[in-house]
């Protein structure tokens, strides 16, 4: 129905009712996808999140289990290794499927780290380390093959920040492990350590 709004011009009536409502349902609709949408979004990040964690399990959980047990006991029952040095050649030698003990060395030092075998044995998420020199992948955080080196690594070529990283590594692993002995460079000669340096050594780690 058309009526004057007594300035001479038209309009029809119910007009600015009914268009206030369709507005108000417009932005109630738009509310509605809104939070429909972020609905969706919460609901596909956890998905994403349980997932992730089903993957971390499927990886590494199942070897916590009675294998991963037996496999630490058999790991306390070997020997602990008396003091001497070490070439890259012969700690290669050590990484826990050669040989009973599983080695590493960091920044210059050797550590037994057979304890912890579900870290650094032939299955493990650092298996890579056993029996090499894992300074530059622990300052690099590389898990891969392009951290390790064949020949003798002076880490030369390393930044200060990731220096101080191999060294807060090197003083961790004081903590935790046994200390064996030195990564002898090219044409260094070994040192003869006495048993009471080993005893000595053994008992300070405990």
């Amino acid at each position: 129905m058309m009526a004057d709004d007594g300035d001479g011009q038209l309009r029809t009536e119910g007009s600015d009712g009914l268009g206030a409502a369709g507005a108000e349902e417009e932005t109630a609709a738009g509310e509605g996808w809104v939070a429909g949408g972020e609905m969706l979004l919460s609901v596909g990040l956890l998905a994403l999140a349980l997932l992730a964690a089903y993957g971390l399990y499927v990886r590494w959980g199942r070897r916590s289990g009675p294998g991963a047990a037996a496999q630490q006991n058999q790991a306390a029952a070997v020997p602990r290794m008396k003091r001497r040095d070490f070439t890259l050649e012969q700690l290669r030698e050590f990484d826990g499927a050669r040989k009973p003990n599983i080695l590493l060395a960091v920044n210059g030092k050797v550590f037994d780290v057979t304890n912890g075998s579900k870290f650094y044995g032939p299955e493990g998420p650092y298996g890579i380390f056993a029996g090499r020199d894992a300074s530059r992948g622990l300052a690099t955080f590389c898990l891969d093959k392009d951290a390790l080196r064949d020949e003798y690594d002076d880490l030369s070529d390393l930044n200060a920040v990731q220096m101080e990283s191999v060294r807060e590594w090197e003083m961790q692993f004081k903590e935790k492990y046994d200390y064996v002995g030195r990564l002898l460079k090219p044409g260094e000669e070994p040192s003869e350590y006495t048993d009471e340096e080993d005893t000595k050594d053994h008992t300070k780690q405990d």
